[in-house]
């Protein structure tokens, strides 16, 4: 689906405050996003999935001290991917950026993964290396989608195995209304098919045993057939979203919770126990105004379900080397 003007989706970087980067591993796929937020922004987390990676969650609880964080980072490679925060504190630090401690600024800089680690070679993984990387090429472009970023290595419909499965990814969407902006990005390697949330047809996701149709996974569990047995954290969709509007550290909690709707209209079966689905928001605050939280969290969902759909129809098909092919939406 490319951008044109009467099509455009547009993009988390269309939020003032934000801006994002990408690194992709071309040895295998995989990589990580930072998501950017030089200046500070509020911040919520919502972790629905019951596998989840995850680095400085608890400090998001509104509950909590820390106000405001600096980026995001995802990342594939499961566990081992958290080390690409690292990465992104320390080019933050370089530049100046970060919570004032007195002796100097420490960057916030909370991150989720997901496992890729079934397509090609799993001792390839993100690194600290990697999430700097991720920052030196962040911009407010609109930024790339599909197979880039923490999506490189992403698969979806993997209920009945990874050989059934189809190419995840990267993908990025934004709604405005009346001035004010929600934007998303999501990095989808979920368990389940992703559909069309206005349409519930199946887009991307588990295919028939000959390889040639969608399977509809959330059908074909109520017809009575056995998923494949599933590790614990083996898929997972991870991302942000973000607004202009001015909110508060409570609110931004409540708009993580409520941009998990989209997930919910655009992923089946979602929140699994074999996924670690998190979300996370951030709140530049640069509209200097908000539409209220009915219109802030309808907008979130939305921006979500879009960027979602996104990752799967943006995906390109691949090949590993040892021979799991991944074929994309478009090829069917």
């Amino acid at each position: 689906m490319p951008r044109t003007p009467d099509t455009d989706p547009g993009s988390i970087t269309r939020v003032a405050g934000i801006a994002v980067g990408h690194f992709t591993d071309t040895r295998r796929p995989t990589g990580c996003t930072a998501i950017l937020a030089r200046e500070g922004a509020v911040a919520g987390v919502d972790v629905r999935g019951a596998a989840p990676g995850t680095r400085e969650t608890d400090l998001l609880h509104p509950s909590n001290l820390v106000d405001k964080v600096h980026a995001i980072v995802l990342a594939g490679g499961s566990a081992w991917g958290l080390d690409a925060a690292t990465g992104a504190v320390r080019w933050l630090e370089e530049r100046g950026v970060g919570l004032d401690v007195g002796v100097g600024r420490l960057p916030i800089v909370p991150a989720a993964v997901l496992f890729d680690l079934l397509v090609g070679d799993m001792r390839i993984r993100p690194d600290a290396a990697a999430g700097y990387a991720a920052c030196e090429a962040a911009s407010a472009r609109d930024p790339g989608e599909g197979n880039v970023g923490a999506g490189a290595g992403a698969a979806v419909g993997k209920i009945f195995g990874i050989g059934s499965a189809m190419k995840g990814g990267v993908g990025t969407a934004s709604v405005t209304v009346d001035g004010v902006t929600v934007g998303a990005l999501v990095a989808c390697n979920a368990l389940g098919d992703v559909i069309d949330p206005d349409t519930a047809r199946v887009i991307a996701g588990a295919r028939t045993a000959d390889g040639l149709a969608l399977r509809d996974s959330r059908r074909a569990l109520l017809r009575g057939e056995a998923p494949q047995p599933l590790l614990a954290g083996t898929n997972t969709t991870i991302g942000v979203v973000a607004t202009d509007a001015v909110i508060t550290k409570a609110q931004a909690h409540r708009l993580a919770v409520a941009a998990h709707d989209g997930l919910a209209r655009s992923i089946n079966p979602v929140h699994t126990l074999s996924d670690g689905d998190t979300l996370f928001s951030l709140g530049t605050g640069r509209a200097g105004k908000s539409p209220g939280m009915m219109v802030l969290a309808t907008m979130a969902a939305e921006a979500v379900a879009l960027a979602t759909v996104r990752a799967v129809r943006m995906a390109r098909s691949i090949t590993t080397a040892d021979g799991l092919h991944l074929p994309c939406a478009t090829d069917f």
